[in-house]
């Protein structure tokens, strides 16, 4: 669907593609996201799913084909557009998908990038297809355990997921993302709260602005003062120009503040002022300035359990928390481990030009044993090593996995969550139907489009059997 597709403009100055902008998403529904330069762009692929580029030749020179040359490798899986006056002598055919002309024609414009998505699909297609009769040759129980997870999997961002409670995560997430209220992550080390932060930030009204990253942890007040708040020259001893700091910088985006739980109790002071009021007084400046941001804070210890022991200000958590979300750890939603491990072996095997066919159900089964105390950062590790070392044309097995994957001992399998009733096995199966469809539509939240196509129905067929069931949300 056009809805689901992100087309990033790379360009120096956004008025120029305005009309373009609004065309894409007032006619085709289309998001749009704009970055003035090459760095803010690549903070953009890193944080979102984007399925179309566009880049401006005409003020970056030669530096835009470069930049698309190294999205074949970084970014396989995305539509690449070039927009040129002339196009010059040493410009890549191979890097760019489809050319644009300035000034833009917005029609022709959106024809091609309609085109570029199309092809993208059928590209996307095509692989798995191919990939589905390569794997057939083992037969059918290998490709149900091998398929099945990738297969079923939902995506929010950058974020892969299959379990019930990353499912509910990403949903809150969603709704904070349509507000302006200041969010805390928590979570273990390597679980995705960055990920998370980024996806709420280009869900929000806010994704046109800004979105700057500053880690808090091991760094002295003063510096961490001077990055979030600013300095004049002079404030201090190598101070030899002004700062705009973090804060400013961001103004109507986002500022993401990881490790919050490190900070001092003198800055803690500082930050709760600014949640408060909005102001900002720089280093050695002597008049207050204010900002519009929104404030996403990170931490991997609890928070709750430092304001008891009187590590963290009760009256700066509360302000940190208007939305509260707990990154699980990996071990506590085993069923996410396939399908991340598959997306993971076939992003570093595109990035790394290697033909690897996927995982085989017994590395599978090592993975979802162990209980990866590093987390979703620690599985993408092993994953990028174990392509590396696997044969083109081969499947990734447990030959060159770590010694401590291999020693985990097999998870206990969890029972059947459904009971069967009835006498007949037509009643059985009826019984199984219905638990089975009042579990899909209760995991959508009763989004009827979405249960019938994780279901194989048509939305008529779904709508049938919660009638014959007399199905309804709790």
């Amino acid at each position: 669907m056009d809805g689901n597709n992100t087309v990033l403009v790379v360009a120096s100055s956004s008025e120029a593609w305005s009309a373009l902008v609004e065309a894409l998403g007032a006619s085709h529904g289309y998001r749009v996201l704009c970055a003035g330069s090459f760095e803010e762009a690549a903070a953009v692929l890193g944080g979102v799913h984007v399925d179309l580029v566009i880049v401006e030749q005409a003020a970056s020179g030669s530096r835009g084909c470069e930049f698309l040359e190294g999205l074949r490798t970084s970014h396989p899986d995305v539509m690449r557009v070039l927009a040129f006056e002339r196009v010059a002598q040493d410009i890549s055919r191979a890097a760019v998908y489809q050319f644009l002309h300035l000034p833009l024609d917005p029609e022709q414009a959106c024809l091609v990038i309609k085109r570029g998505l199309e092809a993208r699909e059928l590209s996307r297609r095509h692989r798995m297809l191919s990939r589905e009769f390569k794997l057939s040759d083992h037969g059918p129980s290998y490709m149900a355990q091998h398929l099945h997870p990738l297969a079923n999997s939902m995506r929010f961002e950058k974020l892969v997921y299959v379990s019930e409670q990353m499912a509910e995560v990403c949903h809150q997430a969603r709704i904070a993302a349509r507000t302006d209220l200041p969010i805390l992550i928590q979570g273990e080390t390597g679980t995705g709260k960055e990920l998370l932060a980024r996806a709420i930030h280009y869900n929000s009204q806010r994704r046109s602005s800004p979105l700057l990253v500053q880690n808090c942890g091991g760094i002295p007040d003063a510096l961490l003062q001077s990055e979030l708040f600013g300095h004049k020259r002079g404030a201090f001893t190598g101070a030899v120009s002004d700062r705009l700091g973090l804060f400013r910088a961001a103004n109507g985006g986002t500022v993401f503040l990881d490790e919050i739980s490190e900070v001092s109790p003198s800055f803690q002071i500082s930050l709760l002022r600014f949640l408060q009021e909005g102001e900002i007084k720089p280093l050695g400046a002597d008049q207050i300035v204010s900002s519009n941001v929104r404030v996403i804070a990170a931490s991997n210890r609890p928070l709750k359990a430092l304001v008891a022991s009187g590590e963290f200000r009760r009256d700066l958590y509360y302000r940190l928390k208007g939305f509260e979300f707990e990154v699980p750890a990996l071990r506590e939603r085993a069923t996410d481990i396939a399908p991340l491990a598959e997306f993971f072996a076939a992003k570093h095997s595109e990035e790394t030009q290697r033909r690897t066919l996927g995982i085989s159900a017994h590395a599978l089964e090592k993975f979802i044993a162990y209980a990866w105390p590093g987390n979703i950062r620690e599985l993408e590790n092993e994953i990028r090593r174990l392509v590396v070392l696997t044969s083109d044309g081969e499947y990734i097995t447990t030959q060159h996995m770590s010694p401590a994957l291999l020693a985990a001992p097999r998870r206990p399998v969890p029972s059947a969550p459904w009971s069967v009733v009835g006498k007949t096995l037509r009643d059985q199966v009826q019984s199984l139907e219905k638990q089975l469809v009042q579990e899909t539509l209760e995991r959508c939240h009763w989004n009827q489009s979405k249960a019938a196509g994780e279901l194989g129905l048509s939305r008529v067929g779904l709508a049938n059997k919660i009638r014959r069931y007399g199905l309804a949300s709790a």
